[in-house]
């Protein structure tokens, strides 16, 4: 399962642990996804996205029929 966020692209970042003594190993940095499924009533359907926490937020706000339609508008398919 690729940790992409379907809505706003997030993916895994890399950067470094950094210890007491100031040693320095790689890790990564997961962004906060969730698999959720949400209703679009002009197209009678439902949709399974992976979306990110903050993708949430921006859905709840403006809607998810606005919100698919400006990831449509980017390139984005579902």
């Amino acid at each position: 399962m690729s940790k992409i966020c379907d809505i706003t692209g997030k993916r895994t970042r890399v950067g470094n642990n950094v210890s007491h003594a100031n040693n320095k190993t790689k890790r990564k940095f997961f962004p906060n996804l969730h698999k959720k499924r949400f209703y679009i009533p002009e197209e009678d359907r439902w949709v399974t996205l992976k979306v990110s926490s903050s993708a949430l937020r921006t859905i709840n706000k403006n809607g998810i029929s606005a919100v698919l339609k400006k990831a449509r508008k980017e390139g984005k398919t579902f």
